[in-house]
């Protein structure tokens, strides 16, 4: 009989081991290194020059800096130790295997779209495609009362639709793997689409433009002007496996990490389908409030007013034309006309100085570009606090410099102040969120006092009464 406890004792002690140490077949783990891909999952999971999927990346958010985990199949450190459906419900609830629940910077509202089988593909390639990595991240910490994770349980059951995605019949086939890899996998309305109060996804407004920390991911919706409805859907797959479309659009921020990690390496058909569903979307007004007559793609005209500015003193075009000339003409010429290849882009019909949001523009010059894909490294210099910068402007220069760009390059709508550069340089506008969950807190707090005081003063009323 110990015999037989000692040998039932031990099979427990294995069965659990061996459990988290299956083996998957290898064209499983494929699919799963194909969807996390799809998915993106690198570019957050992966600090600048560190282990793939190590986490540590720290991200701006409206609420306050995000630190992203570690996600190799260490058992310590990672997610070495989730069964899949804790890994299930992570990707799908955002809740994870210790039931603290994860903040939508996670775009499990989009994940809970993937399919059983792709979750699945998922779990085999992270607990076995992925080199685990035994090294500790920070963690996140906000600022009260955003740092209860106990309040997205709220949020989830307001916003959060955690059932997969099934096909409409309506459709072609290509359609709907579009779909499924817009709203699910490759999550586009997590950055694109604009967020409520609360932070939630405005699906009336779906891909019509969003601010993304420093960036703003633009209206992607077929608006023929302020939207991408001058594109066609092979311009589309060209700019999603370069980051560049002559003329139209060069990525930068968070899409050249999309365009470096994930769409470039996606399959064709795969970018068509995508191409496809986007096109199809209803065409939706910038939330960015352009509504030019003209596609934002089509502003603006070369020219050079540097020789008319040459002795001018004080004044701020003057100003920005000198920090032009000596920053940036060599790149993209004296006339604002880039090089012949693009490899530089012109600076008219360039959307980025157009419309009224000038966060891209700010960026661009605080933060810089650069993008990998297979024709190449493009790179521009970041002129902010980034240790690669070799020639640093404060707010008042980059505004300068940002204004004459406008005025000489765009639309002419944009105007920017040394606090617009200082917003965007601090990681961009703040949500007016934390804010308002202090102030519903407190009054919560005095309407608790209240209730407090009436009934011990109700008491006391009650106790007089008595001896009366």
């Amino acid at each position: 009989m110990n015999r037989l406890n000692t040998l039932l004792a031990a099979a427990f002690i294995v069965l659990p081991g061996l459990a988290a140490a299956q083996s998957f077949p290898e064209e499983l783990v494929k699919r799963g290194e194909y969807t996390a891909t799809a998915s993106d999952c690198v570019a957050c999971h992966t600090a600048h020059g560190g282990k793939p999927m190590a986490g540590g990346l720290v991200m701006a958010s409206p609420v306050g800096e995000i630190v992203a985990t570690n996600i190799t199949p260490s058992k310590q450190f990672g997610i070495g130790h989730y069964t899949e459906q804790q890994f299930a419900d992570a990707l799908r609830k955002g809740v994870r295997a210790d039931g603290a629940n994860l903040y939508p910077a996670m775009p499990y509202t989009a994940y809970a779209k993937l399919s059983d089988d792709d979750v699945h593909a998922l779990y085999a390639y992270f607990m076995q495609g992925v080199a685990p990595v035994d090294e500790p991240v920070a963690e996140t910490s906000l600022p009260f009362p955003m740092n209860i994770r106990l309040s997205m349980k709220a949020w989830n059951l307001l916003f959060h639709d955690d059932q997969p995605l099934s096909d409409d019949a309506e459709h072609s086939a290509a359609w709907n793997r579009g779909r499924y890899l817009v709203e699910g996998a490759a999550h586009c309305g997590t950055c694109h689409t604009p967020r409520g109060l609360l932070m939630q996804e405005q699906n009336d407004r779906f891909l019509a433009g969003a601010q993304v920390g420093p960036w703003y991911a633009p209206n992607i919706t077929p608006h023929r002007n302020s939207g991408i409805g001058s594109w066609t859907a092979d311009e589309l797959v060209q700019y999603l496996k370069t980051g560049h479309l002559e003329g139209k659009a060069q990525a930068a921020g968070s899409m050249a990490e999309a365009i470096s990690h994930s769409f470039q390496h996606l399959r064709d058909d795969d970018l068509r389908a995508i191409a496809e569903y986007v096109m199809s979307v209803p065409a939706v007004a910038s939330a960015d409030g352009f509504s030019g007559e003209q596609s934002r793609f089509n502003q603006g005209q070369a020219g050079n007013h540097l020789s008319d500015l040459r002795g001018v003193e004080n004044a701020e075009d003057a100003k920005g034309a000198r920090i032009y000339s000596g920053s940036c003409a060599s790149c993209h010429g004296y006339n604002g006309q880039g090089t012949t290849d693009a490899y530089y882009p012109s600076l008219f019909s360039n959307s980025a100085l157009t419309g009224v949001n000038t966060s891209n523009l700010l960026a661009t010059i605080l933060y810089g570009v650069d993008r990998k894909t297979t024709q190449g490294h493009v790179f521009m210099p970041p002129f902010g606090d980034q240790p690669n910068a070799l020639n640093r402007l404060n707010n008042d220069e980059i505004a300068a410099l940002a204004n004459y760009l406008v005025r000489q390059y765009g639309d002419g709508k944009q105007a920017v102040s040394a606090d617009d550069v200082q917003t965007i340089r601090q990681g961009g506008p703040a949500s007016n969120l934390l804010l308002l969950a202090r102030l519903g807190m407190l009054a919560g707090a005095l309407v608790a006092l209240g209730l407090i005081v009436w009934l011990l003063a109700r008491r006391r009323r009650v106790a007089r009464q008595r001896t009366a």
